[in-house]
């Protein structure tokens, strides 16, 4: 398959660690108020593998421990039992855990990447400028933020102007 194989969804892949290490960001406070964000110094974390096809909108994501090519090779079987014999075109960035000598995506080019666009956006509306005491919590809110994007929304969030036709 090629990329001009017509039919065939084109699937950016990226991962994100999320964890107890705080996320600050700006935000408002009244004249004459300093802006607060209670946060604690932490550094458990996990991380979100997704694949999303900025073309409809689908994405597949898993929550897992670590990087590493072990856990690379479980995204993509349970992907491939997502997609339900489909085939796809699946483009990845050079990370160490991605053996494949035939990637799309130079290294350290993370604006090329749609699925970038998505992370800036989960860590803004679910954990930017919050608490958290355990990991778990940090697992529930970007579990719920991930779930709360619908198809429509993922073409919007991750059209690239370099994507379209």
């Amino acid at each position: 398959m090629t990329a001009a194989s017509p039919g065939v969804p084109v699937f950016f892949f990226d991962e994100a660690r999320f964890g107890l290490r705080p996320d600050v960001g700006r935000r408002w406070a009244g004249p004459g108020e300093r802006p607060v964000a209670v946060v604690r110094t932490g550094y458990l974390n996990f991380y979100a593998y997704s694949a999303v096809c900025p073309a409809t909108g689908e994405d597949f994501t898993l929550l897992l421990p670590r990087v590493c090519t072990g856990l690379m090779n479980v995204f993509l079987r349970e992907m491939a039992g997502h997609l339900g014999g489909r085939g796809c075109i699946l483009v990845m960035d050079r990370a160490g855990w991605h053996v494949s000598k035939d990637l799309l995506l130079p290294p350290y080019s993370p604006e090329l990447n749609p699925v970038e666009r998505l992370w800036q956006w989960v860590k803004r509306h679910a954990i930017r400028n919050r608490l958290f005491l355990r990991l778990e919590e940090v697992v529930c809110a970007v579990e719920r933020c991930l779930k709360s994007v619908t198809a429509e929304f993922l073409r919007g969030l991750c059209r690239c102007g370099y994507l379209l036709q």
